[in-house]
């Protein structure tokens, strides 16, 4: 499994598209809001019942490899021609 993790790291998008793979099953779950979570004691809660929850764990690891996979190469692994980038492309 070949992937260019140096330019994924420095692709602003792909960072945003990670935090809302892991932030949405767990808002939605609970139907909470980003505004909902106004104090850090809420969002330790959040995460810690997040964590204990098999269902949401299973739901964001799937995000999270939806969000690592390149839906146009064969297999998990960049194309030759992305492995070879140095900035995103």
């Amino acid at each position: 499994m070949d992937i260019n993790w140096l330019v994924r790291f420095k692709n602003p998008i792909w960072w945003g598209q990670l935090f809302l793979a892991v932030a949405s099953p767990i808002l939605a779950y609970y139907g909470l809001n980003f505004k909902d979570l106004n104090t850090w004691h809420s969002v330790f809660d959040l995460i810690w019942s997040a964590i204990k929850n098999p269902y949401i764990v299973g739901l964001i690891v799937v995000n999270v490899f939806n969000t690592i996979n390149d839906p146009t190469t064969k297999g998990l692994s960049d194309s030759q021609r992305a492995l070879n980038y140095v900035v995103p492309n």
